[in-house]
């Protein structure tokens, strides 16, 4: 769910910023038709898999599967729970859920913004978790099926005691994967840029008139459904999330590969098992699919090597086909700042609407000028990604010039999302932005789009790192990355789903900051008083 790609092109070639100390900037940075079917029959199967595994103490794998053949008992209506609703991820599906004709609850251990949707949408909320979630209240009645995050642990009562009763137990992974498999699959992976790059894709299409359905892990202001587009047409617009390779059980007509680098560092144990992860996904794409990568990212551009066992990838003007022993062949189409790729922007520049200006090019030939409203070298390249899927996607239906035409107004509407360089307000001449960064390489390029967009304020940033182990890891990364502002607090550590030991704390990282005056505030409210004070 993270904003900036890690590039190999630096953006002071592109921005000089002027570093008079007048105003402050100050950045927060943290931590129906085709669609029930299968879910249905799933969700069918778990029933008559629950009647006969009730019997018993836990229900087997065979009887935990989901049986497609079965059909739907249209007397009663299906219950599916969710446990950890409140995420962005989960509450998309259960939103999804409600508008497949599903009775649909959900669990989770606080309240949580995108529940404000759900309650609005019919659906029945518990906070904390309890094994009195998942029964009806005189205790005859139970979930059909239970998904679960990926952030719930297997110990969840909830979850327990539906495996106990013989309640089949789905991950999001599987439910996303019967979700999406009727549908032609564009899912957009990478280890930043993501949710921006999923978000930019699904509003272009929906302005462009295509009845999609998609999946976006932030809120989008521009979505009717928050982070949810539901629509009846054959497209599903998802955000692939590598983390527990939630994205394996996937099958896309279309993958967007953005960028690759060691991130989630409590599951991965470094670059090379991340690696492994993005190329076992690639070997998911369907047979005459497409891979639309960042040619400029190094971590991205090694997993060609490795894409096709055996044989060497050929290449051809920015486009490459991999055949392999998995795959008959699937088209690779590069994007990026540099002109070796198929699709590259030249002349990027800053706007006036705080954005960049670029010219659009395929293939050498300078094809449009391109203007966005949301800043960075960053967003640039997740521009250019939308760009080469929407070409590929659309391009039997209209000419490319027509719809470059088109793309290019709807790429110019695009607002953001949150906590993407969020606009919070103005106070007293300062300008406060929330930005969900949290690894070196995205702080790197929020405070970059920053310098872009108010190249002569003093740019203060307050920053919460998110999880102990990513800290302990690329604390040194962080502490060069968090030279690039003017003044840096660093707050106590934001810490989820860590049980081990927390030998580095965010103090050790303030004292890391070599280049910039930093300090440590453990509090957040504390933070708020400081900068209050100090603005005044």
């Amino acid at each position: 769910m993270s904003t900036s790609p890690a590039t190999s092109v630096s953006d002071s070639r592109y921005f000089q910023p002027n570093f008079l100390e007048k105003v402050k900037i100050i950045v927060h940075l943290t931590g129906l038709r085709h669609k029930n079917t299968v879910l249905e029959k799933c969700i069918l199967a778990s029933k008559k898999n629950r009647r006969i595994s009730l019997i018993k103490t836990r229900a087997t794998k065979r009887e935990q599967h989901c049986n497609i053949e079965h059909l739907k008992d249209r007397n009663q209506q299906n219950w599916v729970h969710f446990v950890g609703v409140g995420g962005c991820g989960l509450s998309a599906l259960a939103l999804i859920a409600v508008k497949q004709g599903f009775e649909v609850s959900g669990s989770d251990r606080k309240w949580s913004s995108f529940m404000d949707g759900l309650q609005q949408a019919g659906v029945r909320l518990h906070i904390g978790h309890s094994t009195l979630n998942i029964q009806s209240e005189n205790g005859s009645r139970f979930p059909n099926c239970i998904v679960v995050s990926s952030a719930i642990s297997e110990d969840n009562a909830e979850v327990l005691h539906a495996k106990s009763i013989g309640i089949p137990v789905y991950k999001r992974d599987y439910w996303l994967a019967k979700l999406t498999e009727n549908h032609k699959l564009i899912a957009v992976s990478g280890t930043h840029g993501k949710s921006t790059t999923s978000a930019l894709l699904a509003y272009v299409l929906k302005s462009m008139g295509d009845d999609l359905m998609a999946v976006v892990g932030a809120y989008v202001s521009q979505f009717p459904g928050g982070n949810v587009i539901w629509g009846d047409g054959p497209h599903f617009v998802l955000e692939a999330d590598e983390y527990d390779g939630c994205f394996l059980g996937l099958s896309p007509y279309i993958a967007v590969l953005t960028n690759v680098e060691w991130e989630h560092v409590d599951f991965f144990q470094d670059e090379e098992a991340v690696k492994t992860f993005f190329r076992r996904f690639l070997k998911r794409i369907r047979v005459g699919g497409h891979l639309i990568i960042c040619g400029d990212d190094v971590g991205a551009r090694s997993l060609l090597d490795y894409t096709s066992e055996g044989s060497k990838p050929e290449h051809a003007s920015g486009t490459m086909l991999v055949t392999s022993s998995d795959v008959d062949g699937y088209n690779i189409i590069t994007y990026g700042i540099s002109s070796t790729n198929e699709w590259h922007a030249s002349s990027i520049c800053p706007n006036s609407k705080g954005g960049s200006d670029y010219v659009l090019c395929h293939k050498g030939q300078p094809l449009a000028n391109i203007s966005l409203q949301i800043p960075g070298a960053h967003n640039v390249l997740n521009s250019l990604a939308v760009i080469a899927t929407v070409t590929v996607l659309l391009q039997g239906q209209r000419q490319v010039h027509e719809l470059i035409n088109s793309l290019k107004l709807h790429l110019l509407d695009f607002i953001g999302l949150s906590r993407r360089f969020e606009r919070i307000g103005k106070i007293h001449r300062c300008h406060i932005y929330d930005d969900y960064a949290h690894h070196p390489t995205e702080v790197y390029f929020v405070l970059q789009a920053a310098r872009q967009r108010f190249p002569s304020m003093r740019l203060v940033v307050v920053f919460q790192p998110h999880t102990y182990s990513r800290l302990a890891a690329l604390k040194d990364d962080f502490a060069v990355a968090l030279s690039h502002a003017d003044h840096v607090v660093v707050t106590a550590v934001y810490s989820v789903r860590e049980a081990g030991p927390r030998n580095v704390c965010g103090k050790d990282l303030a004292t890391s900051i070599i280049s910039s005056p930093s300090e440590y505030i453990p509090s957040l409210s504390l933070t708020v008083s400081r900068m209050t004070w100090s603005i005044n």
